[in-house]
């Protein structure tokens, strides 16, 4: 390496052409041995002074979110998932895990239908074989509920998924898993950061050596039984007359939810064709996003049900890892409608707590878990059962499996979030499409067998409750400077908050980073808040009936955007149902509006 590379860095990033940490990540990539592999095509780019590629790659590191690592693909670089960075990422777990004590231990691998996943998963496999792990490695692409499941099943110390669950096709990720099968929390995520950081030479076993050895083991088939069977058996309506259609979007979908559901005896649920095939490319799903949330790849299963006739009253769409999924529902007029994850959560919570009072299981001590962005309908619906509901929890399902150590899986009955995510029993520790699946086509089922629907179902819970509405906003600020706006958006809402949105005055702010609970317009300070610590700020709007608004703002962990969550509750009392849905939806609507004019102005500024 010469000098002159060096200076040409330099002379780039006086010149703008560089920004963020790129400066000092090239540097220490030119220099550290360990880096050997990629130093030749480094250089390459920046003789070429091909600055743009070489920022993309080098402006910061992946950090660890609450989805794991998670980031667009490329050569090499920290801002990118590569050889390097997956081999990273393991190296910290395996170190970390023998700093607690574990000087041996057990380790099993999954990877899902991405572009680079069975790559990456083996990377990881021969980076813990060589730290004397013995590792578990899935012969082929599988769900990550399968993946939290197998680490409880086998008893292992830790797990890791390849995936970037519903991100765009350019991506991929890493995601940690402890011994209880849940994703790391602290301290074990900061722990694992810390040695990824410190990460220098990282030893690797030869992959088919390691195979004869006995290190490493290929596992599959087993373990599908023994998960679709712990599925399977939550089963509690024996209701099957239920026409519906699954889409995977070319996900692990089939290997994990169409078994459950053929398993259960779902005979009238049909795959959708032309989002069957594993694909990372995701070629047939419109724009390529393979999100359930984002109701544009629903499209072409709606169009071909209409086009063939398909009797369908539920169409199910998973994400490519299968732990999330979306529904639309056949309303009366024939034509298809979503259910928000939120709406589902709650249609859910009531199907359980019903169930288990009907079988005679019910206990004041059964609990339902949500987070603090998850509709409080859900609580509502568990309060009007008698039941116990967790809700002071950040953003991740990681915290929704803490909550179920902490209090014990045996008055668990189901943990929801508001994107699309849903567990109940106790053979996994993170959100499982599969078990949403079986619940709510039993639920229709059982509705359809008594002539109803689920917006029926919804609006009788809308009618003990209160009429509830949610919706979202998102600004993205990507790139190099991205984070930095992102941050500066945070800081103004927490030094100089927003006295209204809309029609709505707020009455006050609860900042979760410290806790800090302040009055508006006043701005004096309330009793500090007790619940978790966060980068998450909730406005509530004034408490008296008949409309009440919370919007909640927090960065991504995982996506380069701020997420603003809005949660309406618009009661009914001297009101109709439809006159409460109404005002609550035009309230939500006004908010919405107002909050995209506030943001676009901030960050114009």
């Amino acid at each position: 390496m010469s000098a002159d590379l060096l200076a040409t860095v330099e002379s780039a990033a006086a010149s703008g052409k560089l920004t963020g940490d790129s400066p000092q990540n090239i540097r220490t990539w030119l220099q550290q041995d360990s880096l050997r592999p990629w130093r030749s095509r480094l250089e390459q780019l920046i003789r070429n002074q091909d600055w743009t590629a070489l920022d993309a790659m080098f402006w910061t590191a992946i950090p660890f979110g609450t989805g794991g690592r998670r980031g667009p693909m490329g050569e090499m670089g920290p801002a990118t998932i590569n050889d390097r960075t997956i081999a990273e990422s393991t190296h910290g777990m395996a170190v970390y895990l023998r700093s607690t004590g574990c000087s041996s231990g057990s380790v099993v691998i999954a990877c899902d239908t991405r572009n680079n996943s069975p790559r990456f998963s083996r990377i990881a496999a021969c980076v813990f074989a060589a730290h004397g792990l013995k590792v578990f490695l899935f012969e082929s692409h599988r769900a990550t509920p399968v993946l939290s499941f197998a680490v409880r099943h086998l008893g292992c110390s830790i797990g890791v998924m390849i995936s970037a669950s519903h991100n765009p096709p350019a991506d991929n990720g890493f995601k940690a898993y402890w011994s209880n099968g849940g994703q790391v929390i602290p301290p074990h995520d900061k722990g694992i950061i810390r040695e990824v950081e410190r990460a220098n030479e990282i030893p690797a076993a030869d992959f088919e050596q390691a195979l004869q050895a006995g290190s490493i083991t290929i596992i599959g088939r087993e373990i599908d039984q023994a998960y679709t069977a712990a599925v399977a058996a939550l089963s509690a309506s024996s209701c099957r007359n239920i026409p519906a259609v699954f889409t995977p979007l070319h996900g692990v979908g089939e290997t994990s939810i169409f078994a459950v559901l053929k398993t259960a005896g779902f005979t009238s649920v049909d795959i959708f064709e032309p989002h069957r095939a594993a694909d990372g490319n995701f070629p047939n799903v419109p724009q390529h996003l393979p999100n359930p949330e984002n109701l544009a790849v629903f499209d072409p299963v709606v169009h071909w049900v209409e086009q063939t006739g398909h009797p369908a009253e539920l169409i199910l769409a998973s994400d490519p890892d299968a732990d999330r999924l979306g529904v639309m529902f056949r309303a009366a007029d024939g034509h298809f409608r979503s259910l928000s994850g939120n709406q589902v959560g709650a249609l859910l919570t009531d199907y359980l707590l019903r169930k288990r009072k009907a079988a005679g299981r019910f206990s004041p001590s059964d609990y339902i878990v949500e987070t603090l962005v998850t509709t409080p309908l859900t609580r509502a619906v568990a309060n009007l059962h008698g039941a116990r509901c967790f809700h002071e929890l950040l953003v991740g399902f990681k915290y929704i499996a803490q909550v179920i150590e902490d209090q014990g899986p045996e008055h668990f009955v189901f943990g929801t979030e508001e994107s699309i995510g849903f567990l109940a029993g106790n053979y996994c520790r993170d959100k499982d499409a599969s078990v949403c699946a079986l619940f709510i086509l039993e639920l229709a089922a059982e509705l359809k067998a008594a002539g109803r629907t689920l917006q029926d179902q919804l609006d009788d819970l809308h009618r003990s409750c209160g009429y509830h509405c949610e919706g979202q906003v998102s600004i993205y600020c990507e790139g190099p400077t991205g984070k930095a706006k992102i941050d500066g958006l945070m800081q103004t809402l927490r030094s100089s908050p927003p006295q209204s949105m809309g029609s709505i005055s707020f009455s006050e702010v609860v900042d979760y980073s410290t806790g800090k609970r302040t009055s508006l317009p006043a701005g004096t300070p309330l009793t500090p808040s007790s619940g978790p610590r966060g980068d998450l700020l909730i406005y509530h709007s004034d408490p008296t009936p008949p409309i009440r608004i919370q919007i909640a703002a927090r960065p991504s962990g995982t996506e380069p955007k701020i997420k603003f969550y809005f949660f309406c509750q618009s009661d009914l009392e001297n009101n109709t149902l439809e006159a409460a849905r109404t005002a609550g939806d035009n309230a939500l609507e006004d908010a919405r509006k107002a909050l995209k004019a506030w943001a676009t102005e901030k960050l114009g500024e």
